[in-house]
């Protein structure tokens, strides 16, 4: 079967904790989209991982991962962050491969990208590490795919520098090519291997569904695992959706749930720190505000997703009310949809509901029924809201902080 796991709002929902729970199940898990600003921690007992190009399932010593047709690879971040997880115990050769078809990252795609956001008259926000530089290449259609390694001629139309920086990694990358289109479809039949298809970034982010064009580069939606892992529409069994009980986001943009910075009494800070609200890649601190609901339920349709994974639900442990935003008030108006118009988003003010909290802690509960009744009714009210269920509920950091209400891996939705 082959479960789709996307971010449902704006990045940093959790992804990398759900994948990795549910890789131990798995046999592949393939990256489908971004590259190097992207980031996933995983927490295993005492230690932890932060991963940047490779996919969450790398931890499980029997599972192949591999960086996809949609994604975009800087060679150099990719060697450092597989030696970093050697020194951390995890042994990655032989299960580590890329899709020949993957276009990579280069220095001129970093120094491009630096100049352009300097010059932008409305930053986007890049980590400056060249991803939407080598997109916007690979549209141009002058990029550097992995098999293109093997094309002399096109090489040598890059810069020096490119061609020097491509010379000292194409010995290390070349072993770890494999034509994805082929290796996805042989093997074990369907119906008996279990494959997860990770995607970067979060669907309020995609390129084409997210608020453009404060958005990253790549197709973060459920949309870009079809082409991203060389499969079709009739492949896909599952669309699994990340979201955190509260909304955040990185860089500019609009954000109409935000939090304004005089009215909360203090609930940016608890959050930010309870919920370590800093980006993996940048150490940025993130951007905070009420469960959006509205931008969700956009994303559930537009993506098609089947089940929802609800995460970081314990940073609420201690509040006497949960608020979530539930409509957009504008200068004229009250919307219930996820408007295309950033000017219309940037004045929009965000329609609350509050639920009462739970005010104990929710680490220990292993089950849906452990759960207190406020934090079941609040679960409940999401559900019934974007009139889609939730399958995972997590509950802390480690990976045995895992609520599983309904099996992924039954049949098909």
């Amino acid at each position: 079967m082959n479960v789709v796991v996307i971010g449902a709002q704006w990045g940093d929902e959790g992804k990398g904790k759900i994948v990795d729970y549910l890789s131990s199940e798995v046999q592949k898990v393939v990256r489908f989209s971004g590259g190097a600003n992207a980031g996933h921690t995983i927490v295993h007992g005492d230690k932890t991982y932060k991963l940047h190009l490779v996919p969450s399932g790398i931890i499980y010593p029997d599972t192949v991962v591999i960086l996809g047709t949609g994604m975009v690879i800087d060679p150099e971040a990719l060697f450092a962050e597989l030696e970093e997880l050697e020194k951390q115990g995890v042994s990655w050769k032989g299960r580590v491969l890329i899709s020949d078809r993957a276009h990579l990252v280069l220095p001129s795609h970093r120094q491009e990208d630096l100049r352009r956001e300097e010059e932008r008259e409305n930053p986007i926000g890049t980590t400056g590490r060249g991803i939407g530089v080598a997109y916007a290449h690979k549209a141009y259609r002058d990029g550097v795919r992995l098999a293109d390694l093997a094309w002399p001629r096109h090489i040598a139309s890059l810069t020096q520098e490119d061609q020097d920086f491509l010379a000292l990694w194409k010995d290390r990358l070349l072993p770890l090519m494999v034509d994805l289109a082929s290796y996805i479809h042989t093997g074990a039949p369907r119906e008996e291997e279990k494959v997860l298809l990770e995607g970067a970034q979060g669907a309020l982010l995609d390129i084409d569904l997210g608020t453009y064009p404060y958005v990253s580069s790549g197709a973060s939606c459920s949309g870009g695992a079809l082409s991203g892992a060389s499969l079709g529409p009739g492949d896909i069994d599952h669309v699994l959706g990340v979201f955190k009980a509260y909304s955040t986001r990185v860089g500019n943009g609009p954000f109409p749930s935000e939090f304004d910075g005089r009215n909360q009494d203090g609930l940016e800070t608890h959050i930010r720190e309870l919920g370590r609200e800093y980006g993996v890649t940048t150490g940025r601190p993130r951007r905070i505000g009420y469960l959006d609901l509205v931008a969700l339920r956009y994303a559930c349709r537009t993506n098609g997703i089947t089940s929802l994974a609800l995460t970081h639900l314990d940073v609420y442990d201690t509040l006497e009310t949960v608020t979530a935003c539930i409509g957009y008030e504008t200068d004229d108006q009250t919307l219930d949809y996820f408007p295309a118009s950033i000017p219309l988003l940037e004045r929009a003010r965000p329609v609350t509901k509050s639920l009462p909290g739970w005010q104990r802690p929710l680490g220990e509960a292993s089950s849906f029924e452990d759960l207190p009744r406020e934090a079941r009714d609040y679960i409940t009210f999401i559900e019934d809201y974007l009139e889609v269920p939730i399958s995972i509920v997590s509950v802390g950091y480690q990976r045995n902080q895992t609520i599983v209400r309904r099996s992924l891996w039954g049949e098909k939705v």
